[in-house]
């Protein structure tokens, strides 16, 4: 059967012989959006890990507290290979021999140059991981940090995911992103003058967007050369400011249906080399309130796979 799409895990597999997991790590990062320089609340929709619900569990689960209430440089080197021993010694890593080292907590090249250096080097001695993923944010990309990056290219795979969520800057401000379109086509330029991979996130059933709001945003992805994409639905979680507007019904979220065909315009409109790597947002199902059909993600990946085989979709189809 031919793919509709390209998806993240054959990707990899083509690209390093066998098959290649994801070790999340949490290296004790915050956030321009968290510390008090751009705002002290963050995104609307994040949660206080910062979106690491599922490293704390896991690491608190095999551990004591001791790397999370001692942040010292130090203490979170330690804490980067204490997380990726814990990975390699628990049953995750039986399913693979390949990994890529995801620096997934809030903003990770939002430190000096030198600190970066020394948490993403902490990795190096793993002969197992052969890829470095940095997810963080577009305003906290510059040329030193690109240099750095390209620096372990030799070594490993590097690649950078961009938040980007969506083009519209009057939702950028109402979800309080404190950053720009702008700052996103920015960081592309730089991160494209160093070849370094770009994996851009966006999410479907903001607050106030439509259709049309994310037509525009493929629009706008589609002028930037970004190598892949991760589409998230928007849900809530605990003891976030979108939960206290859902509370007040000030916000309703997408049905499952409509975010269906939402990620199934935005595969058929997007070029068709460009490599999905998440089609659903996965809330810890102790602290998701709604909505209930993000628990379960085999109905939002069928659900898309019916609705492009029913149709007759495939990536970039409508791809100019």
């Amino acid at each position: 059967m031919i793919d509709k799409y390209n998806y993240i895990n054959k990707y990899l597999k083509e690209k390093f012989g066998e098959r290649t997991l994801k070790i999340c790590i949490d290296a004790g990062f915050t956030c321009p959006n968290r510390d008090g320089t751009k705002s002290s609340t963050g995104c609307i929709f994040c949660s206080k890990q910062g979106s690491g619900e599922h490293i704390e569990k896991f690491i608190l689960n095999n551990s004591n507290k001791t790397f999370f209430e001692n942040n010292s440089l130090e203490n979170q080197i330690k804490n980067i290979k204490f997380q990726i021993d814990t990975y390699f010694n628990s049953y995750k890593a039986k399913r693979a021999n390949k990994f890529i080292a995801y620096f997934q907590n809030f903003t990770n090249t939002y430190d000096t140059i030198q600190n970066l250096k020394l948490k993403y080097d902490s990795v190096l001695e793993y002969k197992k991981i052969i890829g470095l993923d940095i997810a963080t944010r577009p305003d906290c990309i510059n040329e030193d940090i690109c240099k750095l990056l390209a620096s372990y290219k030799e070594k490993i795979d590097v690649w950078v995911e961009l938040g980007l969520q969506t083009s519209n800057n009057n939702t950028g401000k109402f979800i309080n992103r404190c950053y720009s379109s702008l700052d996103f086509s920015n960081a592309v330029k730089l991160l494209n003058k160093y070849n370094i991979d770009i994996v851009t996130h966006i999410m479907i059933g903001l607050p106030n967007e439509n259709f049309e709001n994310l037509k525009n945003t493929v629009n706008f992805l589609n002028l930037h050369n970004i190598q892949g994409l991760k589409i998230h639905s928007t849900y809530i979680t605990k003891n976030t400011v979108l939960e206290r507007m859902y509370n007040k019904n000030e916000y309703n979220p997408i049905t499952l249906d409509y975010y269906i065909e939402s990620a199934c315009y935005v595969l058929t409109h997007i070029s068709p080399k460009i490599i999905i790597h998440k089609l659903s947002g996965d809330a810890p199902k102790d602290l998701l309130v709604a909505p209930e059909w993000n628990k379960h993600k085999k109905w939002i990946i069928n659900g898309i796979d019916k609705y492009m085989k029913i149709n007759n979709l495939y990536q970039g189809k409508y791809y100019l």
